[in-house]
C-alpha cells in the first residue's frame, strides 16, 4: 500500500508560509508523500498538481481571508477534473461564520486555533488535543 499523497499548497496573495512548510514536515514525518506547491498559488495550479501527483489529499493555508473565493473555485475544478475522490482540507485564519458554507461545499475539514492553543492538524502526531473543535487528521483522508 502506498503512503498518502498530500499536495500543500499556499493560494492567493498570502506571503506567509511557515505554518504550511512546519505541516509539510509533520505529515512528512508521519509517513505521507508531501509536495509543496510553493506561495501564490491559483486553484487551476493547485489541481493541475493533484491531478499530476495522483493526490489523495490537498491542503490549503489561507491566512488572508480569501477562502470564500478560492475554495469554491477549487471544487469546482476538482468535480470538472473528475478528482472528487481527492479531499480537501483548509488550515488558516477561518471565521466559525465561513464553517457551515466550507463543510456543504465538500472541505473534508478546517482547522485552525483551537481552545487549547494549538494548532490542530498537528496534535494527532504528537499529543492528544483536549479541546472540543479538534479534527483527527486521520478522519479527514478516509
Amino acid at each position: 500500500m502506498r503512503p498518502i499523497r498530500v499536495i500543500i499548497a499556499k493560494p492567493g496573495l498570502d506571503g506567509h508560509d511557515r505554518g504550511a512548510k512546519v505541516i509539510a514536515r509533520a505529515l512528512r514525518d508521519a509517513g505521507m508523500e508531501v509536495i509543496y506547491t510553493g506561495l501564490r498559488q491559483t486553484p487551476e495550479q493547485i489541481v493541475t498538481a493533484a491531478l499530476q501527483e495522483d493526490a489523495d489529499l490537498i491542503g490549503l493555508s489561507i491566512l488572508s481571508g480569501a477562502h470564500n473565493s478560492i475554495c469554491p473555485r477549487l471544487m469546482e475544478l476538482l468535480r470538472e477534473k473528475g478528482l472528487r475522490d481527492v479531499r480537501v482540507i483548509l488550515g488558516g485564519i477561518i471565521p466559525d461564520a465561513d464553517l457551515p458554507a466550507l463543510k456543504a461545499m465538500g472541505v473534508a475539514a478546517v482547522f485552525g486555533k483551537c481552545q487549547c492553543g494549538c494548532i490542530c492538524i498537528t496534535r494527532p502526531f504528537k499529543t492528544r488535543c483536549r479541546s472540543s473543535l479538534a479534527f483527527s487528521f486521520a478522519n479527514a483522508t478516509k
